[in-house]
């Protein structure tokens, strides 16, 4: 088969399109057909050479993929050759195939076609995982997303405005903004020209935001905590901003609040089947109910996955850069 290597770490001409040996499905595994992956943010560190895939696990990119089943390794039941699916990834959606854990395994949703699934499993298991199952984000609180326009960013609004949240939203142009508005979002902030501290306090009574979903990181620590209520729970999932801050334990002990940090892909099996589990329970109704929608940016042929790197890092994308394959 066919896939995109990482000869060299560097930048998106380091994605080389090249021939590699096919996978073979493991015990518990079953090997998919990939129709079409999506490019995440660690996608683009791998490139760079800071996000290794962990020990044993496919040395290409990708943390997602649609596809159909092709073949049953030893110990699999539940699902058929031929089954079209959507997989979270530890690794190697970039690739013409993939082994999966059937763990990791979801059905596409019913209204939804096969290359369009794969911009659903990070985003909904990372959200659903972090939001709900983490934060227990309840109807009537306020979620705050930084990166609103983002592929995860996208989906949480969404969610959110499912089971009856108010959503506050970061992002860097009134065009994003405006797409977030069109998602439900409540409270728009260009956090270019605004400060996201002083416009949700606005939007909320002076309350603050009772979730705070954040992928900067250090560069956003401090004000996350004065823009928390009481009680509020601020969950890290990216370090766009950079990995040390400085914390105000008084300020999260005055609001009796809490700072948690996560990743999804280095996840025991087990733990990730949890997850997909609670999203094929939780997410799939909504989906195929119409009320929540993959939001997808462009698709690009798999081979030029460096101009969708570009894209992805330009920020000029909003929702989710597709790359389907040969």
């Amino acid at each position: 088969m066919h896939a995109i290597t990482i000869p060299e770490a560097g930048g998106p001409e380091a994605l080389v399109w090249a021939e590699v040996p096919d996978p073979v499905p493991g015990e518990g595994e079953v090997l998919v057909e990939v129709v079409a992956s999506a490019v995440n943010r660690a996608d683009v560190l791998q490139r760079q050479g800071f996000y290794n895939p962990p020990p044993g696990t496919s040395p290409y990119p990708g943390l997602e993929c649609a596809g159909r089943i092709t073949a049953l390794g030893p110990g699999v039941s539940g699902w058929a050759v031929g089954d079209e699916v959507c997989a979270l990834l530890v690794g190697g959606g970039y690739a013409q195939r993939v082994a999966v854990p059937a763990g990791q395994l979801l059905p596409v949703p019913k209204g939804v076609d096969l290359a369009t699934a794969a911009a659903l499993p990070e985003v909904a298991c990372t959200v659903w995982s972090n939001v709900f199952m983490i934060a227990h984000l309840r109807p009537g609180e306020t979620l705050l997303v930084h990166g609103g326009a983002s592929g995860i960013g996208t989906m949480a609004i969404q969610l959110a405005k499912a089971v009856g949240a108010k959503v506050a939203v970061t992002a860097g142009s009134p065009e994003k903004l405006a797409r977030c508005a069109e998602l439900g979002a409540d409270v728009l902030i260009d956090y270019r020209a605004q400060d996201f501290v002083e416009e949700l306090h606005k939007a909320t009574g002076g309350a603050g935001a009772d979730v705070i979903l954040d992928i900067m990181g250090a560069k956003y620590l401090d004000r996350n905590i004065q823009a928390l209520a009481v009680n509020g729970r601020l969950v890290i999932i990216g370090l766009q901003g950079g990995v040390k801050g400085e914390l105000n334990l008084g300020a999260l002990l005055a609001k009796r609040a809490a700072v948690m940090a996560t990743t999804l892909r280095a996840r025991p099996l087990q733990e990730k089947a949890a997850i997909v589990a609670a999203v094929r329970e939780h997410v799939w109704p909504l989906v195929e109910g119409g009320t929540v929608r993959p939001v997808v940016d462009r698709t690009l042929p798999m081979p030029e996955a460096a101009e969708a790197h570009r894209v992805l890092e330009s920020g000029a994308h909003v929702g989710k850069v597709l790359l389907l394959a040969p």
